[in-house]
């Protein structure tokens, strides 16, 4: 169902320029119709400012050069058909080169009828008073990508930031994305997390994100922020809420992370990030935890089948690549049986609150700040309540960056003595633990990259395999995992990895 909206004024185009800015992703054919200065190159200008971040970015007419390329994060190519004389000569033009690479915004697209896909994005400028109407057609994902954001325009709006910029800051490997937005001249970070849809029923009358406790919506991102905060750590203050539609405007950390300028870590930032888990770890922990009036999350268990359903992903999807045939079925259930038993070995484990995913994307640093407060925490809610060492193994095998060894060891020192500082911690028990969770995590990622590459269409994330298995073969040395080493030497994956 097309998509009617009335632009007041040129104020109006451009903030549609940038709201469009954000929907379009690589592929995306846009059809620009209507009367000479019904907004069309208003629109254009808008679109490709927003996306290269410049909003004084020369941007002139293709009127004469019949199209200008622009290579930008999403790389833009601009044609304006007016003076073809045979639509035979778009391809002469590279359109299609163009769409392959990024996005195309055409004007006059009824001259190159014939020649365009069929399937573009469709918009019909008309005047309208002051200003003009825009009628938006096109298949139905990219109207609801259009649709979603509108929906974080009108929720700016009605926040009271009517003169919000927005600009694209990341995505993950989830559906989760980020912009930055920039109001009465401060910069925050609008988080859209759209309810997850549910994927394929696995076991239990479950899909994976509910056996596996991913949150599939804002209330455990809300409630674990609060929590993080009152137990003295740095999670981003929440300004603007809108749980039921999974947008959040929320503090601007900043963007310095922990690892230089060449990709590598910082000594000083990785230690003060472990000093941060030893400071959570020290405290008892909360399970029920209030997200808004009424509203409570409840931190779910890493439990037996959390654990299970995340290592299965090394049978389900790395093998099968790996090999080109399935795993047997003797291997799947002896690898069962025997993560049945170190799962059950972690009941006596020291238990916190597990953020899951504390390593180098989602760790900012403060250089302005003091102490543990220069670590920024993002992205954690899918916490789980589980073995406190999980969240240090994430840590010291960070899964997107080589760690050094001795870099490695002394993050793992410093734990040890703060937790020791602390009283009743049992140091060998840790340790012995540690080697567990992140051989799990380990497993885990392993069959993550591969279905990132062949289900979600992500293949750079495949750069991790080689350091993933080096940290599983470190994990693999404790004398308690034997069992399992022995299982992953038979399936020839340690050696060809590693």
């Amino acid at each position: 169902m097309a998509l009617d909206i009335v632009l007041a004024d040129e104020a109006a185009t451009i903030r549609f320029g940038e709201d469009m800015a954000i929907a379009l992703k690589r592929g995306d054919y846009v059809a620009l119709s209507g009367d000479l200065g019904a907004g069309k190159s208003t629109f254009s200008r808008a679109v490709i400012r927003a996306i290269a971040d410049d909003a004084f970015l020369e941007v002139p007419s293709p009127t004469f050069t019949l199209v200008q390329s622009y290579d930008l994060r999403l790389p833009v190519a601009h044609f304006d058909l007016y003076r073809i004389a045979d639509a035979a000569e778009i391809d002469e033009l590279g359109f299609d080169e163009a769409l392959a690479d990024g996005i195309c915004l055409v004007e006059w697209p009824e001259k190159g009828e014939g020649a365009l896909p069929a399937d573009g994005i469709t918009l019909t400028f008309t005047h309208e008073g002051e200003g003009r109407r825009v009628v938006i057609d096109g298949p139905a994902p990219a109207l609801a990508r259009i649709e979603r954001s509108l929906a974080i325009r009108a929720f700016l709006d009605e926040a009271g930031y009517r003169d919000a910029t927005r600009r694209h800051l990341t995505g993950d490997a989830s559906v989760r994305a980020y912009e930055h937005v920039t109001s009465g001249g401060a910069r925050y970070v609008l988080m859209d997390a759209p309810r997850h849809t549910p994927g394929p029923i696995l076991a239990h009358g479950k899909y994976y994100q509910q056996i596996a406790h991913i949150a599939e919506d804002v209330k455990p991102f809300i409630a674990v922020d609060r929590y993080l905060v009152s137990c003295g750590l740095r999670a981003p203050a929440i300004y603007e809420t809108d749980i039921e539609q999974g947008i959040l405007l929320i503090e601007d950390l900043g963007s310095e992370g922990v690892l230089d300028a060449e990709g590598a870590p910082i000594a000083e930032r990785y230690l003060e990030s472990t000093a941060c888990l030893a400071h959570m770890h020290g405290q008892a922990f909360a399970r029920d935890l209030p997200v808004a009036d009424g509203i409570v999350h409840t931190v779910p268990d890493f439990d037996r089948d959390a654990m299970q359903i995340e290592v299965s992903l090394l049978t389900d999807w790395y093998l099968p690549w790996k090999r080109g045939t399935p795993a047997s079925e003797d291997e799947r259930q002896e690898y069962i049986a025997i993560w049945d038993g170190l799962i059950a070995s972690l009941s006596a484990a020291e238990h916190n609150l597990l953020l899951r995913d504390f390593h180098s994307p989602n760790i900012i640093w403060r250089p302005e700040a003091a102490g543990i407060d220069r670590v920024g925490i993002i992205d954690f809610q899918d916490a789980m309540i589980g073995p406190s060492a999980y969240d240090v193994a994430s840590l010291v095998q960070d899964a997107r960056v080589d760690i050094p060894d001795d870099l490695a060891d002394g993050m793992l020192a410093r734990y040890l003595f703060l937790r020791e500082e602390q009283g009743g911690f049992d140091r060998q028990r840790f340790s012995r633990d540690w080697h567990v969770m992140a051989a799990q995590r380990n497993c885990k990622l392993v069959g993550i990259w591969v279905r990132l590459m062949q289900r979600d269409g992500k293949p750079a994330y495949m750069r991790h395999m080689p350091r993933t298995f080096r940290y599983l073969t470190q994990a693999l040395s404790h004398p308690d995992l034997a069992p399992l080493r022995v299982w992953c030497e038979k399936a020839g994956i340690l050696a060809t990895e590693s």
